[in-house]
């Protein structure tokens, strides 16, 4: 059974480069991830100064996530019917792990705001949708492995129930210097079906 939904762009941010619908449009070789990240931002000409408070996951989903949109051609004044569903396995553990570091050196327990509200992985959803002036459906879930079935049930049903024009899917991983992103947008345009076979392929693109 064909589905009537199609990937329109998709993107990745791994290996110390971001790719655009198979393109790479950003590159810059052995630099750790908080120096890589920041470049690729200024690079890319994003426009958001909350970026630099951002932990480091809020950091990698948004920046890819704004190059995506903004291939979009959005109107960021708009309120824009997109749904977010993203996923990973670590949560947000590399965060979790600064926190209780944070803690262990204190003689008292007082935790830094600025660090423990990025204690739940859906945090980036936020961000994104404050950028972008979302008010659709968004969801953070967790899994083992890359769960391209789970992805399609949840954005199809978004779809199928108008409960929004298009959704942003993707996994979002990072644990120290491991990282990685790959998100797509689904709707009823582009060329390529949506199913589970083609997204499986993009993502190990």
């Amino acid at each position: 059974m064909n589905s009537k939904y199609n990937i329109s762009s998709y993107i990745h941010i791994k290996n110390n480069q971001v790719s655009l619908n198979g393109s790479v449009i950003f590159i810059e070789e052995h630099s750790i991830f908080t120096n890589f990240i920041k470049a690729a931002y200024k690079a890319q000409n994003t426009k958001y100064p909350k970026f630099f408070k951002m932990d480091n996951l809020s950091k990698l989903a948004f920046l890819a996530a704004d190059i995506l949109l903004k291939k979009q051609n959005l109107n960021v004044e708009n309120n824009n019917n997109i749904a977010l569903v993203f996923s990973n396995k670590a949560s947000s553990l590399d965060t979790d792990i600064s926190h209780q570091k944070a803690i262990q050196h204190k003689d008292n327990y007082f935790p830094s705001p600025a660090v423990f509200v990025y204690t739940l992985p859906n945090i980036c959803l936020g961000e994104i949708s404050i950028k972008y002036k979302l008010y659709t459906e968004n969801s953070f879930f967790i899994f083992e492995h890359f769960n391209a079935e789970h992805l399609i049930a949840n954005s199809n049903s978004l779809l199928d129930t108008n409960k929004a024009e298009s959704v942003l899917c993707g996994w979002v991983e990072l644990e120290g210097e491991n990282y990685e992103a790959f998100l797509y947008l689904v709707s009823k345009e582009g060329t390529l079906e949506h199913n589970k076979q083609n997204i499986i392929t993009l993502y190990n693109t």
